[in-house]
Formats: structure tokens, C-alpha cells, sequence
């Protein structure tokens, strides 16, 4: 008996390849990858590590031989040395001859640190600034001391309460005297400024005033531009309290017979004694006494 074979009818688009059954048992071929793909990559991040800071080293290096070599154009000799501020007790011709060992330096070596020590030195030199001045200059500003009173018979005080010593201590008599133990500069300076402020509206300038060991307070005024002194004794404590006292009792009582007076004695807690001048008052001290 004979066997039909059956076809199946082809596309007419066009022809299908064919395609041969993998042979059972047999490899598959597997492309070969390149040798680039397959050999380890290097690890470079050390070197980019390492190459911003010897980027960093050379220039460093470049700009320090340079400015060596250029070192020498620029560092000058001082040539001028310019001296500002209102100078009232001393001149430039004293400060020059000062700072004159300084100015044989060049423009970078010069010690300006030490120029400015040497300025403070002075006893009218309150501060001083020092700076360069591109390039070849030095500017100097000065601040002088300002002097408001007489610290004892050896110095003068600025208006911060710090003693210095001017030569000329003889001329400066006319300032008001401050005395007192030697810590107590600023706080005896302090002190007259209150009390100078609370008597200038009586037409009373302080004179002297003094601290003493025990901490008790004496004070000698100018009355009204006269040079009639009036001491005024305010005790250990509550200065201005006593002080408010007197002037309110000055007001109503003192005053038109301040002439007279030459010591007021505020120790008391409710009141005030006057010492006169005239000896034809009966008694020495009269106590007036607050109500």
C-alpha cells in the first residue's frame, strides 16, 4: 500500500530559510569577548588623590622662587616716615629722633612692633598705630595723653584714671589734685568726675580731692571763680546721697552765706555741721539738721 505525503503550501511573499535542528550532543560556538574587556581594569584613584597635592607643592614652590627673585626690586629702604594726629604736648622732631634706630631697615624687615613699644614709651603717647605704606613709607598715628588732674606731687592722670609722668610735671599745677592710695587711681578718678558734674551747676570746681587709707572721702572746692576754698567732708559711704543733700540744703540755707563757710561736714545720717570762717560767730559749729 503506497503512503501520500502531505506539503504544506508556501508563502508567496517570498521564501523562508530554512533552519537546521541543533545537533544533539554537540557544543554550541560562543564569540570570543575582546582581550581589552577581559583583562582588569587599573585602579587610578590614588593617583588623582595624589595629583591635586603635588599640583599644590609645585606652585607652591614656583611662587617662592619667584618672589625671591623679586624680593630684592621690592623691599626698599624706608624713605618717609609720616607722622599724624593733634600733638599738643610733644612734636614730630621728638618722635622722629625716637624711632630713628628703626628706620634703617628695608620696606619688610622694618619692626613695626617694636617701633610702636618704643612710641608708648613717651610719656605723652597714649597709643600709637604703625602700619606700611606701600612702597617704601611708614605711617604713624599718635594719640596723646590727655591730662584732667594731678595724681599726688609725681604724676598726672588721664581721663581713664592712668598715671604717667611728664618732665614738665611742674607746669600742670593748675589742675585739680586727686589723692589716694596707689590702686585706686581709677576709682578716685571716676569719683571726681561724678562729684565735679553734680557741684559745676553751684559754680563750685573741685581743687582736691582726696581718698585716705581708711576709705574716707575729702574734698576742697572753688567757690564761684572766687579761689575761696569750702572743704567738704563725705565720709565712708553714700557719697552721692550726701552730696544730693547738701546741694538741696545749699539751695535753701548755704547760700547766701557760703562766704563764710569753710567746712561742711556731711558724715552725719540726717543732716550736715558748718565750720565758719568769721570768728565773731559765738560758736565754731552749727548743726543743721534735716526735717
Amino acid at each position: 500500500m503506497y503512503g501520500a505525503t502531505l506539503r504544506q503550501p508556501q508563502p508567496l511573499s517570498g521564501r523562508v530559510p530554512s533552519r537546521k535542528p541543533a545537533q544533539r550532543g554537540a557544543s554550541r560556538m560562543v564569540a570570543k569577548e575582546p582581550l581589552a574587556t577581559r583583562m582588569p581594569k587599573p585602579n587610578l584613584g590614588f593617583l588623582k588623590a595624589l595629583f591635586w597635592p603635588l599640583l599644590l607643592l609645585a606652585l607652591g614652590f614656583a611662587t617662592y622662587q619667584l618672589a625671591q627673585r623679586l624680593l630684592p626690586y621690592a623691599d626698599r629702604p624706608i624713605s618717609k616716615i609720616s607722622v599724624k594726629g593733634g600733638l599738643s604736648y610733644i612734636n614730630q622732631q621728638a618722635v622722629q629722633q625716637r624711632i630713628a634706630p628703626f628706620v634703617t631697615a628695608s620696606f619688610f624687615s622694618v619692626d613695626l612692633a617694636g617701633m610702636r613699644a618704643e612710641l608708648e614709651q613717651m610719656p605723652w603717647i597714649a597709643h600709637a598705630e604703625v602700619r606700611r605704606v606701600w612702597p617704601d613709607q611708614v605711617s604713624i598715628r599718635l594719640e596723646e595723653q590727655l591730662p584732667v588732674a594731678r595724681w599726688g606731687d609725681e604724676a598726672l592722670l588721664n581721663n581713664q584714671g592712668q598715671a604717667f609722668t611728664p618732665r614738665e610735671l611742674s607746669h600742670y599745677e593748675n589742675l585739680p589734685q586727686l589723692v589716694g592710695p596707689q590702686r585706686a587711681q581709677e576709682q578716685v578718678m571716676q569719683q571726681y568726675q561724678v562729684l565735679s558734674q553734680m557741684l559745676r551747676p553751684l559754680g563750685f570746681s573741685i581743687v582736691r580731692l582726696e581718698l585716705r587709707d581708711r576709705g574716707s572721702w575729702f574734698l576742697t572746692a572753688n567757690v564761684n571763680s572766687s579761689g575761696q576754698g569750702l572743704e567738704l567732708l563725705l565720709g565712708r559711704d553714700h557719697q552721692l546721697e550726701k552730696m544730693r543733700r547738701f546741694i538741696a540744703i545749699y539751695g535753701k540755707t548755704l547760700k547766701e552765706q557760703i562766704a563764710n563757710i569753710a567746712r561742711v561736714d556731711l558724715r552725719y545720717a540726717n543732716g550736715l555741721a558748718v565750720t565758719w570762717r568769721e570768728p565773731s560767730v559765738p560758736a565754731a559749729d552749727k548743726t543743721v539738721a534735716l526735717k
